[in-house]
């Protein structure tokens, strides 16, 4: 295994985490806003505003493992395999993400869609040209079990803070109430200050990404991958069915698919839920995200912890627990939401139970699959760490991609209707159960699927030493 060191200085690992933060950034300013300002802004039908985000991630879920196989045979003395990816896919990420909002509302039903979808399309593709050799980087920086774990750590507090960044300091600054615009989501200026904003965090957190790590790309380039004969399809399903034979990467991916639709959920629909069921200001949406967020954030010491101490399987099922106490809680809270309207107060059980919890499920399952790739490298004797995360993310995303059409058949089926400054109360407490209920049963099916999962550190040295004297040989 061609590596730099077992152990990377904090501050190279801290620069190579700083490289995610414009892609949490710009995948939350999507994620959290783009359906609300489709279906309440746009007055597109949630069905159509379901189905063209649904169509956009699908081609993201299709392109991601071809992105990482042509990262991982890619030849380049100056930029290896995967630095080039980053200066273009930060580029178009951080065009489209500004492009996205300047749809005109005086367009026709068809035209806002079609350029909704034209937009959002493009913006995928800028993300897996982008991510996919990102994420496939911070994998072979280390062999070490332990350490992956730190660098996905650190990876995810900058995640995390780009997800804050626009879910708190977003909500609060860019979507704060006027006199024509009280409720502040309604106002168009908003999502193309915001971004703006996005575009350019985007392009500085993918510099600092890039510059902290390239020194390492002239001893990546040491590692050998062969390019095998075929049609781009005939590589594609051959590579897939290698993958899905690695019964430990099966595991995890269908874990890491539940986490998402959890995701999915909250990210769609969340601003609808706290807007219509619990009538919260901006003000206070940005507090439960934020409080969610910096638990997040500030658990990762305590992950890696419990990670190095029970193993990296335990503590993902506790993770899962905590998420699914929380989940339970806001479930509860949506039966009795006309009690409680516009009070922040009753959502810091739910909102620190969940934030701790998935401090867990954004760190732990990335470095599991790192350590599925050396189970994979001993029986076939290459290492593909982009085509490993890009399967990964297709097998994922397919899921998200019917997820949120789904999503956006419920919103008609609920009659959400974007008009009124008041759902009524089937509507709203649709909203809530689906998301409450619908978070609850993914994690439960998360941790159902990691019951598969049977490596340890143990099992990984060993797989690794193995590897160490096959190559001596």
């Amino acid at each position: 295994m061609a590596t730099t060191r077992n152990y990377l200085p904090l501050v190279d690992k801290i620069g190579y985490g700083a490289g995610n933060l414009g892609a949490g950034v710009a995948m939350q300013v999507i994620n959290s806003y783009l359906v609300f300002f489709a279906t309440a802004i746009l007055g597109i039908p949630g069905s159509l505003a379901g189905l063209a985000i649904g169509i956009s991630v699908f081609w993201d879920a299709v392109t991601d493992p071809l992105m990482g196989y042509f990262s991982d045979i890619t030849r380049s003395q100056r930029f290896g395999r995967r630095h080039l990816y980053l200066i273009l896919g930060s580029l178009g990420i951080a065009a489209t993400v500004y492009l996205v909002w300047g749809i005109n509302t005086d367009h026709s039903t068809p035209v806002k869609f079609g350029l909704m979808l034209l937009f959002i399309i493009m913006f995928k593709t800028a993300m897996t040209v982008y991510v996919t050799p990102y994420t496939a980087l911070g994998a072979e920086l280390s062999p070490d079990y332990n350490e992956r774990t730190a660098i996905q750590g650190i990876k995810t507090i900058f995640f995390l803070i780009g997800l804050a960044l626009v879910s708190v300091a977003g909500m609060s600054l860019f979507f704060a109430p006027t006199a024509e615009y009280p409720i502040g989501q309604l106002n168009p200026q908003a999502y193309r200050r915001i971004g703006a904003a996005a575009a350019g965090v985007v392009i500085v957190s993918a510099a600092t990404g890039y510059l902290a790590t390239k020194k390492y790309i002239r001893h990546l380039n040491a590692q050998h991958i062969e390019q095998p004969s075929g049609t781009i399809g005939q590589l594609l399903l051959a590579s897939l069915k290698s993958t899905f034979a690695n019964a430990p990467f099966r595991a995890a991916a269908n874990s890491y698919l539940f986490n998402n639709m959890a995701a999915v959920l909250i990210s769609t629909i969340g601003l609808h839920v706290f807007t219509y069921t619990f009538h919260l200001t901006n003000h206070q949406i940005a507090l439960v995200y934020g409080l969610q967020l910096l638990l997040s954030i500030v658990s990762q010491p305590f992950w890696a912890m419990i990670s190095r101490r029970l193993d990296k399987k335990p503590a993902m099922n506790l993770g899962l627990f905590v998420c699914g106490m929380g989940s339970f809680i806001f479930a509860v809270m949506v039966i009795w939401h006309r009690l409680i309207p516009g009070n922040f107060v009753v959502f810091i059980p739910y909102a620190m139970l969940t934030g701790f919890g998935t401090g867990a499920l954004f760190t732990l399952p990335l470095s599991m699959v790192s350590d599925t790739i050396d189970l994979d490298e001993l029986k076939t004797g290459k290492r593909a760490e982009g085509f490993y995360f890009g399967s990964m993310t297709l097998y994922y995303k397919t899921s998200q991609a019917l997820a949120i059409f789904l999503i956006g058949i419920v919103l008609d089926l609920i009659r959400f209707d974007a008009t009124l400054p008041k759902q009524s109360t089937v509507t709203a407490m649709g909203l809530g159960l689906l998301l409450g209920l619908g978070s609850l049963l993914s994690f439960g099916l998360s941790s159902f699927s990691l019951r598969n999962y049977t490596l340890t550190e143990k099992a990984v040295l060993q797989i690794q030493d193995e590897i160490r004297v096959r190559g001596q040989q």
